[in-house]
């Protein structure tokens, strides 16, 4: 794991347990090992208050409320993994997730919250597009269109839902900043 030069809870820790398969023309491909994140579920129409939900509940398990009281060192990503409802008037399910750092992942400390649970990843690919800025609801959907006909030009395999926002800077970070969509490789049928 790579951290950062300001080791504060305004600098987190950049996870490191990616594959960089292909670089595109505007978009790049990485298989993610297997590993654990701390998450969290939300239903909701709006994307922005879902992720900051789901980010705030989160934040309270890695300051310490959780079972052991252990303080958890924060991760970026911050993926948010969204299953679009099935009309314009539909809830959407999102799932905000934190990467557990690499000292905790054998053992990460048990959520007190019930809306808190710990998931397994296992390994998967995505096709990501980078951009920078700050991000809202209405950047990431045109960053996931371009990045949807990126793949469509190209003929692409993908899955078309759910698919992943993820965010690396703290709020306070003025330029330079880095967000991502993803969309999942669609696995070959055997």
């Amino acid at each position: 794991m790579v951290k950062s030069a300001d080791e504060s809870t305004m600098k987190p820790v950049i996870m490191s347990v990616c594959v960089f398969v292909f670089q595109g023309q505007d978009y790049e491909i990485r298989t993610y090992h297997p590993t654990k994140w701390m998450s969290t579920s939300v239903s909701g129409m709006d994307l922005e208050a879902a992720m900051n939900t789901g980010f705030r509940r989160l934040f309270k398990y890695i300051q310490g409320e959780n079972k052991g009281k252990v303080k958890v060192e924060m991760t970026a990503p911050v993926t948010g993994r969204v299953v679009p409802g099935d009309g314009p008037a539909c809830e959407s399910q999102f799932t905000v997730s934190f990467y557990i750092p690499e000292e905790n992942q054998d053992n990460p400390p048990e959520p007190t919250d019930p809306d808190v649970f710990l998931e397994h990843r296992k390994e998967f690919t995505v096709y990501v597009r980078t951009y920078g800025g700050f991000s809202n609801a209405t950047v990431k959907r045109e960053e996931l269109l371009k990045l949807v006909e990126s793949l469509k030009r190209d003929g692409v395999p993908y899955v078309e839902k759910p698919y992943y926002v993820a965010g690396y800077d703290s709020p306070f970070k003025l330029t330079n900043r880095r967000n991502e969509v993803w969309i999942l490789q669609k696995e070959e049928e055997q």
